[in-house]
């Protein structure tokens, strides 16, 4: 059983993107993108689109509508200071096609991708329900622990790619698709990463290293990190096996592995 899901429905100026980091978080995200007057995509790498963290009541009052228990929820989604309205609707009992509203965004779906999102959803939910709702002592004996999820849905990166290249199937001009469904590849155990209250910079685990440094530059395929020890090296994305900030002069951790900081004389 996949631990992450993700969920893409995208129209010719609008997208909407569904994704559950972990089945242990009480949470999921909503992203909404749109197609620009230039023709371009908005990017999450850039601070574009609009993003929500939808609690699991939240998903119960959507999954009413999608199960036409009622037509229609409305209400304010509520973060810090920061308040966004949003709407789940049909246009009448008997409608095929579901309107979503997030903020300024708007997005219809026909009735067969609504019934995708209804099982989506009721799937999702039935999960967090059994695992986010769980003590921790019950995770703890049955050797499951929280995965490690990034803070904000913008900063998702995923073997080497940030969340606009790996959920979007538009981003690069592609064409645009009305769905597009992708289950990402499960995160290293929890036993394979680090406690990163360690008093140690660099920790070795297996295979990989979890090491302190800041990003000084980055490409497509590579980010130029600025060590502690000083040395600034250029490391393969595909050698970093946890989600990081993509901002530059930022001291975070980075999951690397542990042949990589060897040739390049990181580590001894």
């Amino acid at each position: 059983m996949a631990d992450q899901h993700s969920q893409s429905f995208f129209g010719q100026n609008t997208g909407l993107i569904i994704n559950s980091s972990s089945k242990s978080d009480a949470f999921l995200f909503i992203r909404c993108i749109k197609r620009k007057s230039d023709g371009i995509w908005e990017k999450s790498s850039a601070g574009e689109g609009k993003v929500i963290k939808c609690s699991l009541e939240e998903i119960i009052m959507i999954l009413n509508v999608l199960n036409r228990k009622t037509l229609n929820w409305q209400s304010f989604h509520t973060y810090k200071d920061n308040k966004t309205s949003i709407s789940f609707g049909w246009e009448d009992e008997k409608a095929k096609t579901l309107w979503i509203k997030i903020d300024k965004y708007s997005k219809m779906i026909n009735s067969p991708q609504a019934e995708l999102l209804r099982l989506l959803l009721t799937h999702i939910l039935d999960e967090k329900i059994k695992y986010a709702t769980s003590s921790p002592h019950e995770n703890v004996s049955k050797g499951k622990t929280d995965s490690h999820t990034p803070k904000d849905i913008n900063y998702l990166s995923h073997n080497g790619k940030n969340y606009d290249e790996f959920y979007n199937p538009l981003y690069q001009n592609s064409q645009p698709q009305n769905t597009v469904a992708e289950t990402i590849a499960p995160p290293l155990k929890q036993d394979n990463i680090v406690d990163p209250k360690s008093s140690s910079n660099t920790n070795l685990v297996n295979d990989v290293i979890n090491i302190d440094g800041t990003i000084s530059g980055e490409t497509h395929k590579a980010l130029l990190i600025d060590f502690n020890s000083g040395k600034k090296i250029w490391i393969p994305k595909s050698t970093i096996h946890r989600p990081y900030i993509p901002k530059q002069n930022l001291a975070q951790k980075f999951l690397i592995d542990n042949w990589v900081l060897k040739r390049n004389k990181i580590i001894s």
